[in-house]
C-alpha cells in the first residue's frame, strides 16, 4: 500500500497532508460506537476461530457484495470447511477493487498479517495458512491486539435486556483495557412486533420491576440505564427509519401501551409509541446524562427471504430519505437547550447534511452531527461530508469519527482512512487560505480523537 494513499496528487497539498497525518498516525484510537462483541475481551485467552470467521463472515459489507454477484449465503456462512469458503472469497476478491471494503481489507492483510501480494485464487491457500499461523501466535488475543492497536476506549452496543455478564467479567479481571457498554433499546420500542411482549417480560426480569403499566415500563428502562452506567456506559443508541418525536398525552400513551401488551396495537399506534419513546429517551438523557445517538434513514433487513433464513444484518440495510427538522421539533423544543442533553444525529440520507443537520448542529447546544456512516463511511463519502457540513456546522459541532465495526481487527483500517482523508481536506483549506497551518494542526487532533472524546463524554 502506498504511504501517501488517499492524498491529493497536487504536490503541495500532498506534502501538507503527509505532515498533518504524521501528527496523528499513531495517536490513540477512540472507538465510541461499534458492534465488537465484549465476549472476546472477557476471557484472557480468547482465540479467534479461523481467518474466515475473523475477517468476513460477520462483515455485512463483504457479504452483501458477494451475494450481489450470486454467491449464496449457504456458501459464505458455512462453518464446515473454512478453507473452502476462504477460497471462494479469494477467487472473488477482485469484486472489491475501488471499494471501501477493499481498502479496509488490504490494510488488514498488510498491516496485521504482513501480506503484500494481491489476494486471488492462486495464492488463497498460502495466504490462509499464513493468517492461520498468526491467529495461533501468543500475542494474537483480543486483549493484546487492543493495546497493540493503541485503543484508548472501545464502546460496544448492547441490548437493554442484556445482563452484561461479559462487561462484568472485564471489570472483575485485572486487565486494564477500557471496554464499555452502550444502551440500545430498539427491540423494546416496536410494540406491534410479534415478540414485543416477550421482550417486555425480559425487561421486567432483568430490571426486577413488575411491568403492568407504562409507568412500570419506563421505570424498568431507567433501572437498566443505571446498570449500564455502573459499568461505564456514557451513551445510548437508537436506530429508526424516521427520526420522529412526539409527546403523547398521559392517558393516550398508557392506552397504546396496554393495547401492545394485549397484542392489539395498530401500525399507526406503534409509530406513535416509537415517536413518544424517542421523546422519553431525550428526557431520560437530561436526567442521567447518557448521550443519545439517533441512527436514522435506513430500511433495515430489506430482503425478507434472507432475513427469515439467515437473520438480520446480512447486508440488506438500504438508505431511505428522511426529514429531521420537523420530526425532531417536539424533542428540541422541550430539551434542545437543556445543559445535560447530548444528542448525536446520524443519517444515510446525504441530502440532509447541508439542508438540515448542519444547521441544527450549528445552532442547538445539545446537537452534534455524527460522522459518515454505513454506505457513507468511505473516502469519497468522508470528502462529501466535509464539503457539505463543516462550513455551516463548524468542525467543533461534529462528533469526530466512529468506526461502527463488528470485528476488532478492522478498527485501525477505518481510523486510518478517516485520518488520512481529514489531513488531505485540511491541507486543501491551507492552500486556499481558509485556515493556516497552526489551525490545521489543532483541527487534525480534534478530528482524530478529541471531538469523539468530548461528544461521548469519554
Amino acid at each position: 500500500m502506498r504511504e501517501d494513499r488517499y492524498f491529493s496528487p497536487n504536490p503541495q497539498q500532498k506534502a501538507l497532508a503527509r505532515c498533518l497525518y504524521g501528527l496523528v498516525k499513531k495517536a490513540p484510537i477512540v472507538s465510541p460506537h461499534g458492534h465488537v462483541s465484549p465476549k472476546i475481551f472477557s476471557l484472557a485467552d480468547y482465540r479467534f476461530p479461523d481467518p474466515v470467521a475473523l475477517l468476513f463472515q460477520s462483515d455485512h459489507y463483504i457479504l452483501r457484495m458477494l451475494y450481489s454477484q450470486g454467491i449464496s449465503y449457504e456458501t459464505l456462512l458455512s462453518r464446515e470447511n473454512p478453507r473452502q469458503v476462504w477460497g471462494v472469497f479469494a477467487e472473488n476478491y477482485h469484486l472489491f477493487r475501488g471499494t471501501p471494503s477493499g481498502v479496509w481489507m488490504d490494510h488488514q492483510l498488510e498491516h496485521l498479517f504482513g501480506i503484500t501480494e494481491k489476494l486471488d485464487k492462486s495464492n488463497a491457500g498460502e495466504v490462509y495458512e499464513r493468517i492461520e499461523a498468526q491467529l495461533a501466535a501468543e500475542d494474537f488475543t483480543p486483549r493484546k491486539l487492543f493495546h497493540r492497536f493503541g485503543i484508548e476506549v472501545l464502546a460496544t452496543t448492547d441490548s437493554a435486556c442484556d445482563p452484561l455478564d461479559d462487561h462484568k467479567a472485564i471489570h472483575q479481571s485485572d486487565w486494564l483495557g477500557r471496554v464499555i457498554p452502550t444502551f440500545r433499546i430498539d427491540d423494546l420500542l416496536d410494540i406491534d412486533h410479534k415478540d414485543w411482549v416477550e421482550k417486555v417480560q425480559q425487561l421486567s426480569r432483568i430490571s426486577g420491576v413488575t411491568i403492568h403499566s407504562f409507568e412500570g415500563f419506563v421505570t424498568a428502562i431507567e433501572h437498566r440505564r443505571s446498570a449500564f452506567k455502573a459499568l461505564g456506559a456514557t451513551a445510548s443508541d437508537i436506530s429508526m427509519k424516521e427520526p420522529r418525536s412526539i409527546k403523547l398525552g398521559s392517558n393516550e400513551v398508557k392506552r397504546i401501551f396496554i393495547s401492545g401488551l394485549r397484542g392489539q396495537a395498530t401500525p399507526a399506534e406503534a409509530a406513535q409509541f416509537s415517536a413518544h419513546m424517542l421523546y422519553e429517551l431525550a428526557r431520560m438523557s437530561c436526567e442521567d446524562g447518557l448521550v443519545l445517538q439517533i441512527h436514522a434513514g435506513v430500511f433495515r433487513n430489506h430482503n425478507p427471504q434472507v432475513d427469515a433464513q439467515f437473520g438480520p444484518d446480512m447486508g440488506f440495510d438500504i438508505p431511505i430519505a428522511v426529514e429531521f427538522t420537523n420530526n425532531l421539533f417536539p424533542l428540541l423544543r422541550d430539551f434542545g437547550n437543556h445543559p445535560n442533553l447530548h444528542l448525536i444525529l446520524f443519517t444515510l440520507d446525504e441530502s440532509c447534511y447541508s439542508r438540515e443537520l448542519a444547521p441544527l448542529a450549528g445552532a442547538y447546544p445539545t446537537v452534534k452531527l455524527g460522522p459518515p456512516w454505513w454506505f457513507l463511511d468511505s473516502l469519497n463519502g468522508i470528502r462529501r461530508y466535509f464539503e457539505t457540513v463543516m462550513e455551516t456546522a463548524g468542525v467543533y459541532n461534529t462528533s469526530g469519527f466512529v468506526d461502527d465495526v463488528r470485528t476488532l481487527v478492522a478498527i485501525p483500517a477505518r481510523h486510518d482512512v478517516w485520518r488520512r482523508t481529514s489531513a488531505d481536506w485540511l491541507a486543501g483549506l491551507i492552500l486556499r487560505g481558509v485556515i493556516d497551518e497552526h489551525d490545521a494542526e489543532d483541527l487534525i487532533w480534534a478530528l482524530a480523537a478529541d471531538l469523539a472524546k468530548a461528544a461521548y463524554k469519554l
